[in-house]
């Protein structure tokens, strides 16, 4: 299978996209906004190397009350301080001391909610994801799975703190809205330690694309 890049012009594409604002993350509903982010437009530009991807599939981190939230029972670490920032920022972890998970920051200050970006379809500069990510050929586990979406867009644990509304690290849309009916609904994926909210339906993503995590 090969990925083809939806458009090749980098002015005609940022010119396509409008950045969302402070009032998109700071909203109340982190599971609304883990949906609401389907379809939306991840932008990198680092080292002057632009790379997007649209969002298919993320998870919901409900703060203080969800037992697999990094912020369970008020938890309040150096790690996860940004994750009691206002929302609207970069939350970026290693996992298995390998992976670099990036998560948007949602709600108001002190209330640390946060949405995994799971997966992701990439819609420009395919090759330097294939450079990032050492591969040949574009295929779906380029960008799927947390890991992936992370190296292929160049997001390491240093981001964490970010303006997702700055120039070089962004999140935007282009108009296309999910139907919730093209939403697909499940629990988490990985969190067998956090009992009954494990089962919380918080994982969404888009029916029918490839680009979604096993």
């Amino acid at each position: 299978m090969k990925v083809q890049q939806h458009i090749k012009n980098e002015k005609d594409f940022l010119a396509s996209l409008k950045i969302l604002d402070d009032n998109f993350f700071t909203r109340k509903d982190v599971v609304k906004i883990a949906r609401e982010l389907l379809g939306k437009i991840i932008v990198t530009n680092f080292n002057h190397q632009l790379t997007a991807a649209r969002i298919t599939e993320t998870e919901a981190y409900n703060g203080i009350i969800d037992k697999a939230s990094h912020a369970f029972n008020y938890r309040r670490t150096k790690r996860t301080e940004i994750m009691y920032a206002n929302g609207g920022v970069a939350y970026v972890y290693l996992c298995y001391g390998i992976h670099h998970l990036f998560n948007v920051v949602t709600n108001i200050k002190d209330v640390p909610h946060a949405i995994l970006i799971r997966a992701a379809e990439p819609l420009f500069g395919v090759d330097v994801m294939l450079q990032r990510t050492n591969k040949q050929k574009a295929g779906y586990r380029l960008t799927s799975g947390p890991g992936n979406v992370s190296k292929a867009l160049g997001i390491f644990t240093h981001h964490t703190g970010i303006d997702l509304k700055s120039k070089d690290f962004f999140i935007a849309g282009d108009g296309m809205k999910i139907s919730p009916s093209n939403i697909i609904v499940t629990h988490r994926i990985g969190v067998d330690y956090a009992a009954e909210d494990a089962l919380l339906p918080y994982r969404f993503y888009i029916r029918d694309n490839k680009f979604v995590s096993g």
